[in-house]
């Protein structure tokens, strides 16, 4: 039986394959997204569902790696390396490693920032013409600190981020409690954000799916990828557990699972699974008004009106699939030494996902050398939703042969070898 046609052939149904597949059904190209599983049933279901141009500054700052060594001695530390033997996971530790210095740091912060910046501006207007709601509230971030020497040694991040065009603010421990009752006494200062936002991650996947539904895409679930065809420098026919599909175009959105895929298409890709964990629960009284960072702890909190969340912590495990549940009560450990009611009564959900996290901290986004038919959209790390609609743009300009608003150049898979 002959391969079911397509436009576009999109591998993978998280945040960011769904964005992409919309923005180019709207340019009138006909798609088709193929996922393992549900749409975002991956790192786009339970992350904390947070915007953040704020997070534009990367990893790879100079000290982290020495970081990174101290806190692979505590299984509940907020970034925990399995040291394990694992020759993908230290040969990409490695490379990180290497990128950890001023220069590379800043030009990935302005590639960053450039991205979050645009998806910023976009995805407000997203919601509103595609009518998805997800409870979407551009209420900021805030950042606290309880310890006064992490938040001296952070603050010239504040300037880092107004030399990008980023929003941030300094605020004294009198102003973070005036601002966030929920907070308990003894903080010693924050960083408002003001211009991050908030909303439902699942609710914005079931929103961006039911739109590619409406816009005549197909997504098919349960599709996972089992091989491909080639013939020549195109990739000719996708071969998966429900049928083989083939496609003019073939856009590779598999996050955290896009190397062991690509590896078949003989492409290493520099990216590995971070795991991270949440917890939702009911909202908790008194309820943060804000999205907020416990600074010493690395949890994040975000209240919608329908829940509430902590989350964040990165272990490098490769892709082990266990719930670790010394990390889930690292979060709540970390929430209490902060709030007044640091968990709400009912447990909704204790979750993983992996994140993809690429070498140097920027995505790629854009055509292979090796295939002229392939394109990539990953390795956005915790930035998949604060990142999705500037990807769906480009990834439709490139598609489209139009100029796009942004640089592709920072983006491009072709800067490092192999692809």
């Amino acid at each position: 039986m002959d391969a079911v046609r397509s436009d576009v052939l999109v591998l993978g149904g998280g945040v960011i394959g769904l964005a992409c597949a919309l923005a180019l059904l709207r340019r009138g190209v006909s798609v088709r997204v193929l996922d393992r599983g549900e749409p975002g049933c991956g790192a786009s279901h339970g992350n904390c569902g947070t915007l953040t141009p704020s997070h534009a500054i990367p990893l790879t700052v100079p000290g982290m790696p020495w970081k990174a060594v101290h806190w692979m001695l505590r299984r509940d530390a907020p970034l925990y390396v399995n040291p394990r033997p694992d020759w993908d996971r230290w040969r990409w530790l490695l490379g990180f490693a290497r990128r950890c210095n001023l220069a590379l740091a800043e030009r990935a912060a302005l590639a960053r920032a450039a991205i979050l910046q645009r998806s910023w501006t976009l995805l407000p207007r997203v919601l509103v013409e595609e009518g998805i709601e997800c409870e979407y509230a551009p209420a900021g971030n805030l950042i606290v600190y309880r310890d006064p020497r992490t938040l001296a040694h952070e603050l010239g991040e504040v300037d880092w981020l107004h030399r990008l065009g980023i929003a941030a603010t300094a605020l004294r421990a009198d102003e973070v409690e005036a601002l966030e009752p929920a907070l308990l006494p003894g903080v010693a200062g924050g960083i408002l954000h003001p211009d991050d936002a908030q909303l439902r991650p699942d609710k914005l996947v079931e929103g961006l799916a039911r739109r590619v539904r409406e816009c005549g895409g197909v997504i098919e679930s349960g599709a996972a990828i089992e091989g491909f065809a080639c013939s020549g420098q195109r990739v000719t026919t996708v071969r998966t557990a429900r049928g083989e599909f083939a496609g003019e175009r073939i856009l590779l959105a598999l996050g955290a699972w896009t190397p062991p895929i690509a590896a078949r298409l003989d492409l290493r890709v520099p990216i590995q699974p971070g795991k991270g964990y949440s917890i939702t629960m009911s909202r908790p009284d008194p309820c943060p008004r804000h999205a907020l960072v416990l600074r010493e702890p690395s949890v994040c909190v975000t209240a919608w009106g329908s829940g509430y969340r902590l989350g964040s912590t990165m272990e490098f495990s490769g892709y082990d699939e266990r719930l670790n549940h010394t990390r889930l009560d690292a979060l709540k450990r970390g929430a209490a030494g902060y709030l007044r009611a640091p968990v709400g009564t009912e447990l909704r959900e204790e979750w993983w996902g992996w994140r993809p996290m690429c070498v140097d901290e920027v995505p790629l986004i854009g055509p292979v050398k090796r295939w002229n038919n392939l394109m990539l959209a990953t390795g956005h790390g915790m930035l998949g939703v604060s990142m999705s609609a500037a990807t769906a743009e480009l990834v439709a300009s490139l598609v489209a042969g139009d100029k796009p608003e942004l640089d592709p150049a920072p983006y491009a898979p072709t800067r490092f070898a192999n692809m």
